[in-house]
């Protein structure tokens, strides 16, 4: 169960002033609604007593004035709730991303957190916007109501105090099952979206192997459940909405039968007045229906609060655990000085629960280095702890003659280029992603060096094509020789590459091997982490991470 504190902290800062502004707002409008009231009962009394005059039209205009005042007021209560509840979700958006960007750990599914940021998050909206406003009138109004009440009739206002708590009662049973629900419910979207990004992913093997129909059934049983855990939620919306609208019904309908029995003078007790008046019957009926309102506008958002608990509960969960923290702030700064090498000694880390030594190492300017080993064994963690990407738990690492830490590290990434199994572009243009900076380089010899010029003759508007987050348009192996031609052009002097001919056909691997040589050859520190025996080959030296050969 999230705790309070976990759901406070949302609501901190600027949301939670513009949600107090909200509250008042809204209280404000529903504490006019007695003076409504006691302008329509004296209304009802003076015609009835057939001196409805000059005055009863004041009375009129004085109604439609404070309804007027009612609307603005609501209005700039939903105005404030709805700001606050955009803030949240931005923030939490924020603070999310910032703190996932500095997680390296590929154990956390990046379908889980799309799931996280861009459905579940968006269920805080209604928690803020209606459920904590609502929240607030229930605090205030109903005791002004009822005390109202009891000022023209006692027995009234017993009928009002004995039938408002019964909802509560229910409500906090009914959300003890919609807390439970909305967590099935989370659980379930995350493992559709996890299930549908590694199908996505996997469509190509999935073609081949003929799999499509079973992959099909796999995501048809899993919309299933997302469909079943989302009615077990609207049954249980629906059943506090249904205990909600039977006792305030009730309630209602016994102020009724009370006043009406003493209008006719069959009840004569109860009343301060004997007998009761026309007018403070009629302005008790007005009061009981709104005495429930704020019971039936909470009870109307109880699954918001369900729901935005579950949410809090992932939050708190993902927050509190551990990540592993990138060095540096990642700002853009000046290339840290000194040759390119890298010295790692007694270097250990841990990541995804597990605790991995490195292999003391030296790299000096210049040299062409293969990491290799089987999976598991740490070549993409150490190829993360030469960039800065991952903070060591032991041991020390020194780059260009210094010790790598947070005052540099943004300073040494300046001078890296790394090359990942997976490369993304970004919504640029080709031109501008090769030469981001507008350094206006030879951009044609480092396509040629990186032996990419084809691949942008191929496109339909060459560099000026948009290739899209994903590199849509072109294949893993000419993305990363686009990446390389990018490396040439930046002029990074330690490139990173992992797996870099992982998958790819025999002459688009010799392609990207040969770009790598001519990299060193101009003098760049290059390491690679591979299985890949021909790139061993290419490289002058090989370290396996149980030793150096």
């Amino acid at each position: 169960m999230a705790s309070k504190s976990s759901i406070s902290r949302l609501i901190a800062g600027r949301p939670g002033l513009l949600l107090r502004q909200a509250s008042v707002w809204t209280t404000l409008s529903g504490a006019l609604w007695p003076v409504q009231a006691v302008l329509v009962a004296w209304v009802i009394q003076g015609w009835a007593s057939g001196s409805f005059g000059a005055s009863g039209w004041g009375a009129a205009a004085g109604f439609a004035l404070l309804g007027l005042m009612r609307a603005i007021a609501d209005r700039i209560a939903g105005r404030r709730a709805f700001a606050a509840a955009d803030l949240v979700v931005a923030e939490q958006r924020k603070i999310l991303l910032d703190r996932e960007s500095l997680r390296t750990d590929r154990a956390i599914s990046s379908a889980d957190l799309a799931a996280l940021l861009s459905e579940k998050l968006a269920l805080l909206s209604p928690y803020v916007s209606r459920y904590r406003p609502a929240m607030a009138r229930v605090m205030a109004l109903p005791l002004i109501l009822l005390v109202l009440t009891a000022s023209q009739s006692w027995a009234a206002a017993v009928i009002l105090f004995l039938a408002g708590p019964l909802i509560p009662v229910f409500m906090a049973l009914v959300g003890m099952a919609a807390k439970e629900a909305s967590a099935r419910q989370m659980v379930e979207i995350g493992d559709m979206n996890a299930l549908l990004i590694d199908r996505i992913a996997a469509l190509p093997d999935i073609r081949i192997l003929d799999a499509a129909e079973k992959s099909r059934a796999d995501f048809a049983a899993l919309a299933e459940g997302v469909r079943q855990r989302t009615m077990a939620v609207l049954r249980v919306a629906f059943l506090s909405s249904t205990v909600l609208e039977l006792f305030s019904a009730i309630g209602v309908a016994m102020v009724a039968v009370y006043v009406g029995f003493s209008l006719l003078g069959e009840i004569t007790f109860g009343a301060w007045a004997s007998p009761m008046t026309l007018g403070e019957g009629v302005f008790i009926l007005l009061l009981a229906p709104e005495f429930f309102q704020p019971l039936r506008d909470l009870a109307a958002a109880w699954h918001d609060k369900a729901a935005a608990e579950a949410v809090a509960e992932e939050l708190e969960a993902r927050m509190t655990r551990e990540a592993a923290q990138v060095l540096g702030t990642g700002a853009r700064v000046e290339r840290l000085a000194g040759p390119p090498t890298l010295v790692m000694a007694g270097v250990t880390v841990t990541r995804g629960g597990l605790r991995h030594a490195m292999p003391d190492l030296s790299i000096g300017a210049g040299e062409r280095v293969a990491l290799r080993g089987p999976s598991g064994t740490g070549k993409s963690t150490l190829l993360e702890l030469a960039a800065g990407l991952l903070r060591p738990d032991a041991g020390r690492i020194t780059v260009a003659g210094q010790a790598l830490d947070d005052a540099n590290a943004d300073g040494w990434r300046a001078r890296i280029a790394l090359v990942p199994q997976s490369v993304h572009v970004p919504d640029l243009t080709l031109r501008e992603f090769l030469d981001p900076h507008g350094q206006g380089a030879d951009m044609q010899a480092a396509l040629d060096k990186a032996r990419a010029a084809s691949i942008v003759a191929a496109l339909p508007e060459g560099l000026d094509t948009r290739l899209g987050e994903t590199g849509a348009g072109v294949s893993g192996g000419e993305a990363r020789r686009l990446l390389l031609a990018r490396t040439f052009l930046t002029g990074a002097d330690v490139i990173l590459a992992d797996e870099p001919t992982a998958d790819l056909d025999h002459e688009t691997a010799g392609e990207i091997i040969a770009a790598l040589v001519d990299l060193a050859s101009e003098g760049r520190t290059v390491i690679v982490a591979t299985h890949d025996s021909t790139l061993c080959a290419a490289m002058g030296r090989v370290i396996d991470l149980g030793g150096v050969a």
